[in-house]
């Protein structure tokens, strides 16, 4: 169990879906490419405030999905409205989790390094007041680089005083060599990664299973996307919110195609049977989730409708 110390956010937000601090003039129209603005939601699940932070987005090109031609995505994303020039736009989202005793960070998003449209989170914390010293925990959810790249931007540890949990699984399978030699070039980043983060973090934390972080916050298996990629359930008086990380793409696919997948994905067979077996189960359960690449802020549940399964946004928490 974490260490306890007494925090608290330094100011409140209201879970909207976009929030900034206030301009020092404001102007009645705007005389060029609008200023980018910290992006945030929160929610409360019992005592926790569950922040979702964007890092940024990314286009994924059409090419880069599996068990789909290229046409094919291109198709499902129109389908929703969601197909640009290049891709389908993917968010990157982070979570902050507090619980007034402590900040624990689930993901620090790819900080630059795959998109040039990401690394927005650490100024987003220090908007939220809150110091990278004061994260006491970090969880990730798996190796990839967009989930595991704010630990290491720069070549350093960012988060000193935090613990960081990661599954076992993934830390053994990405800091392999004869894995590495066998994997595509373009997940070669993820190895390095996470070989930097063994290195800069003596508090990693190899984790195996189900098991509880801090109370009331616990990780459970997702394997599949990668040998170790684990989930993180926040809940409290009867409320639960489950951080599923790459479990869910887009509404474009997931969960409509289980078989629909990314090339960055180890095993395929693996990942699609991990989807067939965890859409119909969190379909019957009426679970809240949040995904990291959905539309931000990606929470949401997967629903049937006249039997097929889809997704549904859930609707705002507006909480002060």
């Amino acid at each position: 169990m974490l260490r306890l110390t007494r925090r608290g956010f330094a100011a409140s937000l209201a879970a909207l879906p976009l929030a900034a601090a206030a301009p020092t003039a404001l102007q009645a129209r705007s005389t060029g490419p609008l200023p980018r603005l910290p992006v945030v939601a929160r929610y409360q699940i019992g005592r926790f405030e569950v922040t979702v932070i964007s890092d940024g987005y990314i286009d994924f090109p059409f090419d880069f999905f599996t068990g789909a031609t290229p046409d094919q995505a291109r198709a499902a994303a129109g389908a929703v409205h969601a197909a640009g020039v290049d891709g389908v736009r993917g968010s990157f989202s982070t979570y902050l989790i507090n619980d007034g005793e402590r900040y624990i960070l689930v993901d620090s998003g790819p900080a630059g390094t795959v998109s040039a449209t990401s690394g927005y989170l650490p100024e987003t914390l220090a908007f939220l007041g809150v110091a990278p010293t004061d994260i006491d925990a970090v969880i990730l959810t798996h190796a990839h680089i967009d989930h595991i790249g704010g630990m290491i931007a720069g070549g350093r540890n960012n988060y000193p005083e935090a613990e960081v949990f990661i599954d076992r699984r993934d830390l053994a399978a990405f800091t392999d060599p004869s894995i590495e030699a066998r994997a595509p070039e373009i997940t070669k980043s993820s190895f390095a990664a996470t070989q930097e983060l063994a290195r800069l973090y003596p508090r990693l934390q190899p984790i195996d299973g189900d098991r509880e972080i801090s109370r009331g916050v616990s990780v459970f298996d997702l394997s599949g996307h990668t040998p170790g990629q684990i989930g993180v359930r926040i809940e409290d008086e009867g409320q639960s919110l489950n951080l599923v990380s790459d479990m869910l793409f887009h509404p474009a696919a997931h969960p409509a195609i289980p078989g629909f997948g990314i090339i960055f994905e180890m095993d395929k067979d693996a990942a699609d049977a991990a989807r067939a077996r965890f859409f119909p189960k969190a379909a019957d359960e009426g679970l809240l989730l949040a995904a990291t690449h959905m539309p931000f802020p990606g929470v949401g549940r997967i629903v049937s409708d006249a039997g097929a399964l889809k997704w549904l946004p859930a609707d705002w928490s507006y909480v002060g």
